[in-house]
């Protein structure tokens, strides 16, 4: 089963029911793919629910995430630092590392540079690109 770390803005954009992305959810709660998670990830994925949708739901979600068998939570020794226009998206990078994630799914263009560094070689997907994987 394929490791994988997804953003933020993924995450958001695949857990509303009449997601055109839901897809992704409803695989990760299939066991489709390993989801790879940090402490820091966690925290991110509630802030960010917390202030989209709401914090009961951001909470439901969160438990959601953490109670599956299908999570792999590390905690990255080593920090990458390769973000350098936005280093708060590390904390993807050095978690995808950590865990051996085939690739980070994102729409954020600032995990581009990745494709120019040879190592650690991360693969980034768009959520389309992710789409089309899971569903074949």
């Amino acid at each position: 089963m394929e490791h994988i770390v997804l953003d933020t803005n993924v995450l958001v954009m695949s857990i509303s029911p009449k997601s055109s992305y839901r897809r992704i959810w409803d695989g990760f709660v299939r066991g489709e793919y390993v989801l790879c998670i940090s402490n820091e990830i966690i925290e991110e994925y509630a802030e960010m629910l917390a202030r989209l949708v709401n914090p009961s739901v951001s909470d439901y979600i969160i438990d959601a995430i953490l109670t599956r068998d299908n999570i792999r939570l590390v905690e990255p020794h080593f920090r990458w630092r390769l973000i350098v226009e936005d280093p708060d998206d590390d904390k993807f990078v050095d978690c995808a590392f950590a865990c051996g994630a085939k690739f980070i799914v994102s729409e954020d263009h600032h995990f581009d540079v990745l494709a120019s560094v040879p190592f650690p070689k991360i693969e980034v997907l768009k959520i389309n690109e992710f789409l089309t994987y899971i569903s074949r």
